[in-house]
């Protein structure tokens, strides 16, 4: 009897999807090993030239005009994507997502994002025979994430998996299980040791990241966090903002021994390990990941949308503090120094942050774990071969000729 096949889908609108999506398929192998797993951004693969292009635009419009992408998240907050919309994805830009999934015969689909959610959803309508997990990857759910065929929704809190029962979800389709995180995120590192393997200095350290698309945070602030470089250890990660990346190499205030600049990296989870407070924007995967680290935040205020729902989550639940001013760097790094230099005083707020098992609790190996409960039945219960997995009006050929590896 072959192993069980899993089918992540996700899309690159940002790189918090996707990145749960890998995050979830190493959780998988971890947890269960003779579990063969696929991550595919479907837009990507199916239209590589044209899907760059749309996902550029909408960085481009998040930048330039985030009151405009605002407005658009609010009058659909409360609305699933209608069936003309549905079909105008599936006509335009998904057309031979049947095919993909015909060959690659996975034993269930798990989605990350809403548009594939949508997909094979419709699919579904037509005769697709295969269960549909729904990983929504924030601290809210917006109506494009619901959908009747979906099987089970992995959700991040209590409060979401109530927004999905007051829209008439059914309680039985939905469990909490935490955003997944990478493995390596679910134990902390020795943080002395890896400062030594990183080359750096065993101080107070603070780390920026400003996710995938990279940090973008105000002129002033910046200079205000390199007038602690003496006392403060500050390592940016970047992403991908090359352009930042370079700038700020070309700046003096930036020319210290306790900075370090860095792009992509594959070394998060060592590099919140090694830190004592997280600045970012509250994306819901770097916020998971620092909570799985018990990492104290400092958000930088949020894009609109789903960071606004994200962040207000992490500071109600006392994770984090939105730097509103000057003054919130300033008091949080004072603590910082003052903590280092006594550490027997009584604890300060940002000390208590750190202890997330004081608050909602989070096993970053929880959502993994449920995917194998739920695989197990399915794969006894889901027949294997493309006749049997497709009903009429879903075509099992291959997908431009082309064998796609599992």
């Amino acid at each position: 009897m072959r192993k069980p096949r899993v089918l992540l889908l996700s899309e690159g609108f940002g790189t918090g999807h996707t990145q749960a999506a890998h995050a979830l398929a190493n959780g998988i192998k971890k947890v269960s090993p003779h579990v063969h797993s696929r991550v595919i951004e479907l837009g990507k693969f199916l239209n590589p030239t044209v899907a760059p292009l749309i996902f550029s635009a909408y960085r481009k419009t998040l930048s330039v005009q985030p009151k405009l992408v605002s407005m658009l998240y609010r009058t659909q907050y409360n609305k699933s994507l209608n069936g003309f919309t549905k079909l105008a994805l599936h006509r335009i830009f998904y057309t031979q997502t049947a095919q993909v999934v015909s060959q690659l015969k996975p034993d269930a689909v798990i989605c990350t994002h809403p548009f594939p959610n949508a997909v094979i959803s419709r699919l579904k309508r037509q005769g697709l025979n295969i269960p549909l997990y729904t990983v929504i990857t924030d601290y809210d759910v917006h109506g494009t994430w619901i959908n009747p065929e979906v099987n089970q929704y992995l959700v991040s809190t209590p409060q979401v998996k109530a927004l999905l029962e007051i829209r008439g979800v059914d309680p039985s389709r939905i469990q909490v299980t935490g955003i997944p995180v990478h493995p390596d995120f679910w134990e902390a590192g020795d943080k002395v040791r890896l400062r030594q393997e990183m080359g750096l200095q065993d101080m107070p350290t603070a780390l920026l990241m400003g996710g995938g698309w990279g940090l973008s945070f105000d002129e002033e602030h910046m200079k205000l966090l390199t007038s602690w470089a003496d006392r403060v250890q500050l390592v940016f990660c970047l992403g991908s903002n090359e352009k930042m990346i370079s700038k700020m190499k070309e700046m003096a205030c930036f020319q210290h021994p306790n900075i370090r600049i860095l792009g992509y990296t594959r070394e998060v989870s060592k590099l919140m390990d090694v830190s004592d407070v997280l600045i970012t924007k509250p994306g819901g995967m770097t916020c998971t990941e620092a909570l799985a680290k018990g990492l104290p935040m400092l958000f930088i205020p949020p894009l609109p949308g789903q960071e606004e729902e994200n962040c207000e989550y992490f500071v109600q639940a006392g994770y984090g503090q939105v730097i509103h001013s000057a003054d919130v760097i300033t008091t949080r790094f004072r603590e910082l120094c003052d903590r280092t230099k006594a550490p027997n005083e009584a604890e300060s707020q940002l000390k208590v942050v750190r202890k997330p098992w004081n608050r909602p609790s989070y096993d970053p190996k929880s959502c993994a774990q449920a995917v194998h409960e739920l695989l197990c039945p399915a794969a006894a219960d889901f027949p294997s071969t493309p006749k049997e997995r497709f009903k009429a009006g879903i075509p099992a050929t291959t997908l431009s000729g082309t064998r796609i590896p599992f």
